[in-house]
């Protein structure tokens, strides 16, 4: 090949490259900041992102399917034209025990966890399962859900107002059947801020679980959003909170879970990694201490315990920390009247 033509090549070859980089900035730069302001689905989408539907191919009928013992699958209508999908997974003392109703088995006495879960996949989520099974084996119901939007549930408008009018109504299932037994409700990462709203609507409304324990949480969205690592690139621009966080709240996405933590009067667990890059644990520290300084003195404690980063739970899997089940035995079944509030690390 003569110089000619080869400079002609090298010249092209820049070029193109050129136009790529000018593409990929304009799209990160311009489109998707634009999309995320001016266009609520979208913004939605990115918040929920149900559509990333993981593990694929689950039976959602069929509980064993997916290693679950002693569970079956109902679906419950949760609003106008919104049915959701729940799994009911029994305490092993139970499993093969015979009810008149599936129903009664949640007034036998054992405490009852209702797990809220975060974004992206459903309730077959592999860590989710993981920790059914650790509450299966401490002897307690677990009733998890997936929001509208989400799995087998009706697929529709999602929203704040939506998940949590779903975390309402299958916890009013639960109460309904539970006689005296304990309720706890669990949420973790996204499904904190569904939890929070949820319990503090229901403590306004005088019919409060008896605990909430709250797992990889954060204090608010808008800072959720500021400190998560996909946001790091977008950084640089000058009116970032005009695009992404600012329109959260009109556009029903605030999850304002340091607002609503103040009007919580059950007792609070929060557990968290300091490895967690997804939800820095600064933010749940930040929770915590508008728990600790926005409650009343004389109302139950609020617990603190984070993770050594060495063990690598990170943002899912302390459902594999050794003392974990004690953890949660400890907090669910002794008597909290004399414990007072504190904050503990795992190291």
């Amino acid at each position: 090949m003569k110089p000619f033509f080869r400079i002609r090549l090298v010249k092209r070859s820049i070029i193109s490259l050129m136009q790529i980089i000018g593409l990929i900035i304009f799209i990160l730069y311009i489109c998707v900041p634009l999309s995320f302001r001016f266009m609520p689905a979208f913004q939605r989408h990115l918040v929920f992102l149900p559509y990333l539907r993981w593990p694929v191919g689950v039976d959602f009928g069929d509980p064993s399917s997916e290693g679950l013992n002693g569970a079956r699958n109902l679906y419950l209508e949760t609003d106008s034209d919104v049915k959701v999908g729940v799994w009911h997974v029994l305490p092993e003392s139970l499993i093969g025990a015979k009810f008149e109703t599936p129903e009664d088995a949640l007034g036998a006495g054992n405490p009852i966890v209702l797990y809220l879960h975060g974004n992206s996949g459903s309730r077959a989520g592999s860590h989710r399962i993981e920790l059914y099974k650790i509450l299966q084996a401490l002897n307690y119901h677990v009733i998890t859900m997936d929001y509208r939007g989400y799995a087998d549930s009706t697929l529709t408008y999602m929203s704040e107002d939506g998940a949590v009018a779903d975390a309402t109504a299958v916890y009013d299932y639960v109460k309904k059947h539970s006689k005296d037994s304990m309720i706890v409700v669990w949420g973790h990462s996204l499904g904190t801020g569904v939890a929070s709203r949820t319990v503090r609507q229901l403590c306004d409304d005088k019919r409060s679980p008896n605990r909430l324990i709250l797992e990889s949480p954060f204090n608010n969205l808008r800072d959720e959003i500021r400190n998560h690592p996909l946001s790091y690139i977008f950084r640089p621009i000058p009116a970032f909170d005009w695009f992404f966080t600012d329109p959260l709240v009109a556009n029903n996405l605030a999850f304002d879970s340091d607002k609503h933590i103040a009007r919580i009067d059950c007792p609070i667990l929060i557990l968290h990694a300091q490895d967690d890059a997804v939800i820095p644990i600064i933010l749940a520290k930040k929770l915590y201490e508008e728990a600790l300084n926005s409650r009343p003195a004389g109302w139950p404690p609020v617990q603190f315990i984070e993770f050594h980063q060495d063990f690598g739970y990170a943002h899912k899997y302390i459902c594999r920390a050794p003392e974990l089940p004690s953890i949660i035995h400890e907090y669910i079944d002794s008597g909290l009247d004399s414990r007072k509030s504190g904050s503990q690390l795992i190291a």
